[in-house]
């Protein structure tokens, strides 16, 4: 199978997936008579359902960027093993509309963030697992890398693992809190000095310089 063949699939679950999402924001069946500011009342109140959008389609949008660079630039090659993680990957992104509903719906209810975060850390888990293939891989070659850009590829991948496990633990105490650990791992991947920013702080409280 060619790069094109697995990229065109990745892009088109992607688009599918990331259009779906904005379908779960339904307004509800409202009367002809009503206000202009019952409308807006009604609109304000669905803001859940539009936290819940703007969080997954973001998470969506970080991962297609870093599957695009793993998938297209990083390997040189696709075998079938490559294929099958792949695979499980668009199974978990496949999920995140459900999930997003779901968190979206009952975002007050512990067992709705448990379920995002799932999703989440599946997500992460199998990237990873495609990367980790794709570098130790005796019948894919893939692009040279030095150890600092092999830690921050890795860092990318599961911090907004971390921030999931966080906020399911975090969740017996606080939903609220829970729901900012979520919100945190998805911002890290759309600052783009996020990883440098993150190993400049740990090498100073380590006492190391930076590379």
């Amino acid at each position: 199978m060619k790069h094109e063949r697995l990229a065109s699939l990745a892009d088109g679950i992607f688009a599918i997936v990331m259009t779906i999402l904005v379908f779960q924001i339904e307004i509800p069946h409202l009367p002809s008579t009503i206000s202009s500011y019952g409308l807006a009342r009604v609109i304000l109140d669905l803001y859940p359902l539009f936290l819940s959008y703007l969080l997954s389609f973001s998470l969506l949008f970080t991962y297609w960027r870093s599957h695009h660079f793993i998938v297209s630039i990083f390997a040189k090659a696709v075998d079938v093993t490559l294929t099958n993680i792949n695979a499980i990957f668009f199974f978990f992104i496949g999920l995140v509309p459900f999930s997003s509903h779901v968190l979206g719906q009952y975002s007050t209810v512990q067992t709705s963030i448990i379920v995002f975060s799932i999703n989440v850390i599946f997500i992460g888990i199998s990237l990873f697992i495609m990367r980790r293939y794709i570098k130790h891989s005796k019948s894919i070659e893939n692009a040279e890398t030095t150890v600092v850009e092999e830690q921050h590829a890795y860092a990318r991948i599961l911090f907004p693992v971390l921030c999931a496990f966080g906020a399911i633990i975090i969740s017996f105490w606080s939903k609220q809190l829970s729901l900012v650990f979520l919100t945190i791992g998805i911002l890290f991947n759309l600052m783009p000095a996020s990883t440098r920013i993150t190993f400049a702080i740990w090498n100073t409280i380590i006492g190391k310089s930076d590379p």
